[in-house]
């Protein structure tokens, strides 16, 4: 039921009113009593919202409805609240006929492994704690959320020039970061700010290909960045002053290194590039890989050492602000580190890059396959780590072979410091997976 981000699937196929409203009473049922609930923009989302807080009020919960908001806002109102969980019907940057539910916990983290297997569990087997006609849970609205988050946004840092800054809002919840740097002194224009859970604009999801609009646009003009949202903001992409787009991985290294220093650590899913430790490595500070999935990375950030936890997707989490990905947050720092130490081109030069490749291959059985991939891995090679998949720690370089958590495919990654190797590293993966994949059949 649950992927490494929560439910997600089309709507009237996987993701219905009936499974909503299951996961709902299940949420109660498992002692969860007071829950802040909140939706993307997509209009799938009103019934969806409707079932689960039916299906939690049912079990005896009382709710606090946020409305439409990010999904960051709606993990911090946990706390805020004093809620003992949150439920957003979101399917984040997934297109407009997906819709998903992602709960998150007190702390401000997703779900974790078993808590999530807990409801399911009660969801599959129907055990739920059904209420009598004077036990149902009460509801109220909590409308002064994405407030609160404003404020915590705007307390979070501090910029003295402010720049001028294009947010693409992709039609989503994202508007509260084009508000907020605006509040900051920031020239703000937005780009695809209407809420439309069609997603005209452009595509939901945020990546080189479908933000060519908020390239031209920052190119065009005098901004000296573009920010741009997923469809619930929970991540966060840029553009730099001529338009070019922020790899993913060198955001991260540039987030890592400004918020690392000597003895520190950086949360990081397996997948991450070279380039990360290269960066921190320059300030004493080190990686810590986890699992992809940002509820990994949260996980790790709760160490006493780890002072920033990101995924290359484009979730970054502050620890000492926050345990949920907040792409408004992470737009406002990277705001505030353009104006303290731009421009964005040049922080950007600054970071080393290397070749990496990244391929999809189809499976039918992606237990079996993973299963042989690891037996095969560890016949040719000797620093092998199965951590989330198979991971190959090889001299100037790193290949990673990895089941998709929500797709039928395993993944590959490669990545060294020359290109040859690069290519020579996915050459060997590729191989050994179509050899298992062969096995299999």
């Amino acid at each position: 039921m649950f992927g490494t981000s929560g439910i997600r699937g089309t709507v009237g196929d996987e993701v219905t009113a009936a499974l909503a409203l299951g996961v709902g009473r299940a949420v109660a049922s498992d002692g969860y009593d007071r829950v802040v609930v909140g939706r993307d923009v997509r209009e799938s989302g009103v019934v969806l919202a409707d079932a689960l807080t039916a299906g939690l009020r049912e079990c005896g919960a009382a709710v606090l409805d946020a409305g439409v908001a990010p999904t960051p806002t709606i993990a911090r109102a946990v706390s805020w609240a004093d809620a003992d969980a949150g439920v957003v019907v979101t399917a984040s940057h997934n297109p407009a006929p997906d819709n998903g539910l992602k709960l998150w916990s007190a702390s401000g983290k997703a779900f974790d492994p078993d808590q999530r297997e807990a409801i399911a569990r009660r969801v599959e087997r129907e055990e739920y704690d059904l209420q009598p006609w004077d036990g149902h849970g009460s509801i109220e609205p909590f409308a002064d959320a994405t407030d609160r988050h404003a404020t915590a946004l705007r307390d979070a840092v501090s910029i003295d020039d402010p720049p001028s800054v294009v947010v693409d809002v992709g039609n989503g919840t994202g508007g509260i970061t084009a508000r907020v740097l605006a509040d900051l002194g920031c020239d703000v224009v937005t780009l695809n700010g209407q809420r439309d859970g069609s997603f005209p604009g452009r595509p939901s999801e945020p990546t080189r290909e479908t933000l060519t609009d908020l390239a031209s646009l920052v190119d065009s003009t005098d901004a000296q960045l573009g920010i741009a949202h997923d469809g619930d903001a929970d991540r966060m992409l840029a553009v730099d002053e001529t338009g070019a787009f922020v790899p993913k991985d060198v955001l991260l290294a540039l987030f890592a290194h400004e918020a690392a220093s000597d003895g520190d650590a950086v949360a990081a899913p397996v997948d991450t590039s070279m380039a990360v430790d290269d960066a921190l490595t320059g300030v004493g500070a080190s990686v810590r890989r986890t699992q992809v999935g940002d509820v990994f990375v949260a996980d790790r950030t709760t160490d006493p050492d780890v002072v920033f936890g990101g995924e290359p997707s484009g979730a970054w989490i502050w620890p000492d602000e926050t345990l949920c990905p907040d792409g408004p947050l992470a737009a406002c720092k990277l705001v505030e580190l353009v104006a303290d130490r731009g421009p964005l081109s040049a922080l950007v030069g600054d970071v080393e890059t290397y070749p990496i490749r990244r391929a999809s291959i189809e499976v039918a059985d992606k237990g079996a396959v993973m299963n042989r991939v690891s037996q095969r891995v560890r016949d040719r090679y000797e620093d092998v780590d199965t951590l989330d998949g198979v991971y190959v720690d090889l001299d100037e370089g790193w290949i990673l072979l990895r089941a998709s958590g929500t797709e039928p495919v395993v993944r590959i990654t490669a990545e060294a410091r020359s290109e040859a190797r690069a290519e020579q590293l996915e050459a060997n993966a590729v191989e050994i997976l179509e050899r298992a994949i062969e096995a299999d059949s």
